[in-house]
């Protein structure tokens, strides 16, 4: 039987898959919004607008919330998104 996961170690592994999760569905979002069905087959495309998401439900808000405080997700009216790069 293996040792038990220290607490802070669960917290680190539940924040790495929470922020995993994000940039994944993020992603996809932007994804099915510059591949929208309206433009023409010929069109150049266009840049997603998409700034910032819902998180995924699958982690509580208090997760959400530690990732913003440590400066890795932007909380914007109730949507969160990466910070702008520098």
């Amino acid at each position: 039987m293996s040792d038990p996961i220290p607490n802070e170690n669960i917290d680190k592994i539940l924040l790495k898959r929470a922020m995993n999760a994000f940039k994944r569905r993020l992603k996809m979002s932007r994804l099915g919004d510059e591949s929208g069905t309206s433009r023409g087959a010929f069109s150049g495309g266009k840049v997603s607008g998409i700034a910032g998401i819902n998180p995924p439900r699958e982690f509580p808000k208090e997760v959400w919330e530690k990732l913003v405080e440590q400066g890795r997700l932007v909380e914007m009216n109730s949507l969160y998104s990466l910070p702008p790069q520098k």
